[in-house]
């Protein structure tokens, strides 16, 4: 995603175009991780060893947080922009495309309390590192968990444009916890 968002940059990337979103948090579910796990299975059928990987990713992969219950996945491609070598596979299987960008696609799946969303990018994209790092923290700092948490639930209480738009007004903090974990932007 761009650094700043507007409609215009958001309307050339969605492949719906926006869609007005509110937030709606679930306490976790320790369902969650096997929901995930039978969709990486899925997924390892339907795209074999075009999957590079298949990581649980997203405040779904955290366990104890709060989140939309939508689990959200990050598979490895090796050119997502090559939307013939995978795309029609997965639309087969019910993956609807959301989201085209360079380098990244991002597919919606499920019924409502069983979506998911699938990011597609090159294995070794630094957003798929960012991802990681991010899920990896969360995971291990109570402090950084919680302050997460506060933010969500203080965004989810607004109306948005998009729901692009509540992941962009995350960003901050989630910059702020990547920091303190380590990382840094190449």
């Amino acid at each position: 995603m761009p650094d700043e968002l507007d409609d215009d940059q958001l309307s050339g990337m969605l492949v719906h175009g926006l869609r007005p979103a509110t937030v709606t948090l679930a306490d976790y579910d320790p369902a969650w991780p096997a929901r995930f796990e039978t969709r990486a299975a899925e997924l390892r059928s339907i795209l074999g060893e075009r999957a590079r990987l298949i990581e649980h990713i997203g405040s779904t992969s955290v366990p104890g947080l709060a989140a939309k219950p939508i689990i959200d996945i990050v598979v490895g491609i090796a050119d997502p922009d090559d939307e013939q070598a995978y795309r029609p596979d997965l639309e087969a299987a019910g993956y609807d495309l959301r989201v085209r960008e360079p380098g990244h696609r991002c597919f919606r799946a499920g019924e409502a309390g069983e979506s998911v969303n699938l990011h597609c990018y090159p294995p070794d994209d630094v957003e798929v590192h960012r991802y990681l790092a991010f899920r990896d923290r969360l995971r291990a700092d109570a402090a950084d968990r919680e302050l997460y948490e506060a933010t969500k639930r203080e965004l989810a209480q607004r109306e948005w444009r998009d729901i692009n738009y509540y992941a962009e007004a995350k960003r901050p903090v989630i910059f702020e916890i990547l920091a303190r974990a380590g990382w840094r932007e190449p």
